[in-house]
């Protein structure tokens, strides 16, 4: 009988520690990064109390439609608590509304080359990519990208609605593999 006592109570122990981190990290707006677009380990999510701008490494939930589903069906981006059903994503903005963006075999941003750019046509298991079209960015939205040549950005689907971004997206603890 002490033992199943014993281990009920580690198990309730348990339970209560992992939900007592899981509420840290979401009070406090952490998150752990395991994709390679950006260094991996843990980030923080840090209130925007301004316009976004170029420039700006962010938190952004994207929008439910065609783009999250294919990108959860070829495992792109992971399951989470976005509206979407994918996991918030870290990327950098590299354009925001009324800028130009030209796609070819890399982004040009109102005539300039944006580095490590490059558009793939297929993905590394050879499926065909979606490539976004170009044009200017829409009021309300922002062109996202990140130098990882395998990252899921705007190059393939497109400008997303800003107002998905959760905040900036601050290094706590992280590492370059």
């Amino acid at each position: 009988m002490n033992a199943r006592r014993n281990a009920l109570v580690i198990l309730v122990v348990g339970i209560v520690l992992i939900g007592g981190i899981a509420g840290t990290f979401t009070i406090g707006g952490f998150r752990i990064n395991f994709t390679p677009s950006y260094n991996l380990g843990l980030w923080q999510i840090v209130a925007l109390d301004r316009d976004v701008r170029a420039g700006d490494r962010i938190f952004i939930c994207p929008p439910d439609g065609e783009a999250v589903s294919l990108a959860l069906e070829r495992h792109y981006l992971p399951r989470g608590l976005c509206a979407s059903g994918s996991g918030p994503l870290i990327k950098t903005v590299e354009a925001t509304a009324g800028q130009s963006v030209e796609i070819g075999g890399e982004v040009i941003i109102d005539g300039h080359p944006l580095h490590s750019s490059r558009v793939l046509k297929a993905d590394s298991e050879g499926r065909p990519m979606p490539v976004y079209a170009g044009g200017t960015i829409p009021e309300g939205e922002v062109f996202l990208h990140s130098e990882f040549v395998g990252s899921y950005d705007s190059r393939y689907f497109g400008p997303l609605p800003s107002n998905g971004i959760l905040g900036l997206a601050r290094e706590i603890l992280t590492f370059s593999p």
